[in-house]
């Protein structure tokens, strides 16, 4: 059961970071695109170049929180109806008696919600831990970024996936 979670956690955590990252990516690859066409396409010079790469990092970490969330939405839909060792996870109808095949992005809605509010509690458990050990045990914390959130967000998903396996109603753990 544990090869189980862990091989739907990897996917998940794999289609996450490739998912996000790359329309993050994308994003301000077209913002930094829009602004050199908008001035014209001067010559590429030292200066030009380190205000464009300057912008495309500041663009990209503002995009990838975007893209972050729109990813964890959507890598929802793909946690289903998929075998690993043996079991798969099924959403029931809301009356809880019928499989969804197909599913589409309207029956993720409460469930998202849900799962989402234990990300968020999860999150917080593990920042103020860390907080706490970083603090009194390694006297200092101002390690925190977007880059140690995330990681934050992806042991999360890998402590609450089970818990929406077990405690989610519309949730089913069958064997395939």
């Amino acid at each position: 059961m544990r090869r189980f979670w862990f091989k739907l956690w990897l996917s998940w955590a794999v289609r996450l970071s490739i998912e996000s990252l790359l329309y993050a990516f994308i994003l301000a690859f077209l913002l930094c695109s829009a602004i050199y066409f908008s001035k014209g396409m001067p010559p590429l010079q030292k200066e030009f170049l380190f205000a464009l790469g300057t912008i495309f990092q500041f663009s990209f970490m503002i995009f990838w929180s975007i893209t972050l969330l729109v990813s964890l939405f959507r890598g929802l839909k793909y946690l289903f109806n998929r075998c690993y060792e043996g079991y798969a996870l099924k959403l029931l109808t809301c009356k809880g008696d019928e499989v969804i095949e197909t599913i589409g992005y309207g029956d993720l809605t409460p469930l998202f919600r849900k799962w989402m509010m234990s990300m968020i509690l999860s999150l917080l458990t593990l920042m103020i831990l860390s907080f706490i050990v970083s603090y009194f045990l390694l006297s200092f914390y101002n390690w925190y970024n977007i880059y140690v959130m995330y990681i934050f967000i992806l042991i999360s998903g890998g402590i609450t996936l089970p818990l929406m396996g077990h405690r989610c109603k519309g949730v089913k753990l069958y064997v395939c």
